[in-house]
């Protein structure tokens, strides 16, 4: 009588490359989730770093069709979180009042920033005949 042997067939478990497989997928999930949450807030208003200074008389401003002029402490100017140069800072709000002549104008100044730009930005405003004009500020709490 022949023996015949059989193979052993050695399963190697592969427990850990499935838990793995699932830690790297739930990573990702929550990664774009989380990014997605965090890019479409609406909180998120502005990506420009401005430190707005404080006022007592500060009130709140309701209604739309008004544009944004930022001047951060370095001396760049934005409108609507587009950097625009000085130079190009009249052009561009010129452009704005074509859309809209009834625009309003809403200017947001770094604590910091220099006076010579804020009084560049006020002379722009002041040759375009922008009537509608508010400066941005935070409101101080009073202790």
């Amino acid at each position: 009588m022949i023996k015949i042997k059989g193979q052993k067939d050695y399963m190697v478990a592969l427990e850990s490359v499935a838990m793995t497989d699932i830690i790297l997928n739930m990573f990702i999930f929550f990664f774009i989730s989380f990014s997605l949450l965090y890019t479409l807030n609406p909180l998120k208003i502005s990506n420009i770093d401005i430190k707005l200074p404080k006022a007592s008389s500060a009130t709140a401003l309701k209604g739309e069709g008004r544009a944004v002029i930022a001047v951060t402490k370095d001396g760049a100017f934005f409108i609507d979180d587009k950097k625009i140069a000085a130079a190009g800072l009249k052009a561009a709000l010129k452009q704005r009042l074509k859309e809209d002549p009834s625009m309003g104008l809403l200017l947001k100044v770094d604590g910091l920033a220099k006076f010579d730009n804020v009084a560049y930005a006020l002379d722009v405003i002041n040759a375009l005949h922008i009537q509608k004009v508010s400066v941005a500020v935070i409101k101080k709490t009073t202790k």
